[in-house]
């Protein structure tokens, strides 16, 4: 299979990460015609041709309870592989290095990694990188791409390599490159940082990691959410200064638009003070240039399909929509008792991205997805 990344195919992408747990609590997906199927074969359906899985270094407490959010260890992200393979896709892989989520909010050092400092660190993250690739080689479902690291615009594994000490950021990411190299000399690597709206954030952030003796990468990866970061407009200005200044391609890596405001409480059946509600708050929502409505996700996805293409070069390579299929379901929620007291975070608990989702809250196809698919 050639790869997309060579086809210069554009990647219309899925991170579907929380999947086996939805699957294994009963989540059920409905295809257009309202007939109950597998979300994969769904989404694949509206054009989805390739996958994005994270893996998190050890995602359980010491006694053994769950983080949640589909705790994405190594062999539930074998058994994703396996299965996009199966349908002829690819996907990429995100290490996050660390035992649970890691964003530009909070880098939290995995448990077993505690107390490593300078080159002992290094070393981990090289040995530990090597070592899940040769795994998913091993099981025949080594990814197509790999991400290093999840919102690094911060730095990664703090306290060492925080922002804004870039070249402690530059010899972790290092050790994870060459590692990735070491395995295999031409699968592209993406550095992937937050708010892709923020060109001089980016401008500095590459400028020093480059300045740090930054090894070299192939892809600049990005988030966009409208609530959150800004326009299309404010977007489109980053990539197509970023294409020139640095002459890479980009990808969308995680970007998602709400389709409605209504509360989702029924769905979930957690008391008030045990769910966290929706990310997005109503004055954020508020901000947008879309409404949040099924048309106005729809009219978001098809506008920011057609500026992602347009980007100089060609280097606009694509996106993937974060978690389409995570609808409130009993059991599936951002987080857990166990995995809030790893990143020492209040809480609570429960699904917060529900109405972000391609699929409505019973689990039926939005209409984005036929944008996505006729793009």
């Amino acid at each position: 299979m050639k790869s997309i990344t060579k086809k210069r195919q554009f990647i219309k992408g899925m991170d579907v990460s929380t999947f086996l747990e939805l699957e294994k609590l009963g989540a059920v997906y409905y295809d257009k015609d309202g007939e109950e199927w597998n979300l994969l074969s769904i989404l694949q359906g509206y054009g989805m041709n390739a996958v994005r899985l994270r893996l998190w270094n050890n995602p359980y407490s010491k006694e053994g309870e769950p983080y949640g959010a589909g705790t994405n260890d190594i062999d539930k992200t074998v058994e994703m592989a396996r299965r996009v393979r199966d349908r002829n896709m690819e996907w990429m892989l995100n290490l996050h290095y660390s035992d649970f989520w890691a964003d530009a909010d909070r880098q939290v050092k995995p448990k077993a990694w505690y107390d490593f400092t300078g080159k002992r660190l290094e070393y981990a993250v090289y040995d530990y990188t090597l070592a899940v690739l040769r795994i998913f080689r091993e099981k025949g479902v080594f990814p197509s791409m790999i991400q290093l690291g999840s919102g690094v615009s911060g730095g990664l594994l703090w306290p060492d390599g925080k922002w804004p000490d870039y070249e402690m950021i530059a010899l972790l990411l290092n050790a994870g490159i060459c590692a990735v190299r070491a395995m295999e000399q031409d699968i592209p690597i993406v550095l992937h940082l937050d708010n892709g709206c923020n060109n001089k954030m980016y401008q500095e952030w590459f400028d020093n990691y480059f300045a740090n003796d930054g090894e070299e990468f192939d892809i600049i990866g990005m988030s966009y959410f409208p609530y959150r970061h800004g326009s299309l407009a404010d977007l489109q200005y980053n990539l197509n200064d970023l294409a020139k200044r640095y002459g890479k391609d980009m990808i969308v890596t995680g970007v998602a638009m709400p389709f409605t405001m209504e509360d989702y409480a029924e769905y979930e059946k957690l008391p008030p003070t045990e769910r966290k509600g929706m990310a997005i708050k109503p004055w954020q929502a508020s901000r947008m240039d879309y409404p949040a409505t099924k048309e106005g996700q729809a009219k978001f996805i098809g506008d920011f399909m057609r500026r992602l293409a347009k980007v100089p070069g060609g280097h606009g390579r694509g996106f993937f929509y974060c978690e389409p299929g995570w609808i409130p379901f009993p059991g599936s929620g951002w987080a857990t008792e166990a995995s809030l007291k790893y990143l020492k975070d209040p809480g609570p608990c429960g699904n917060e991205w529900a109405n972000q989702a391609l699929f409505d809250y019973d689990g039926r196809p939005l209409p984005a997805l036929d944008v996505i698919r006729e793009f």
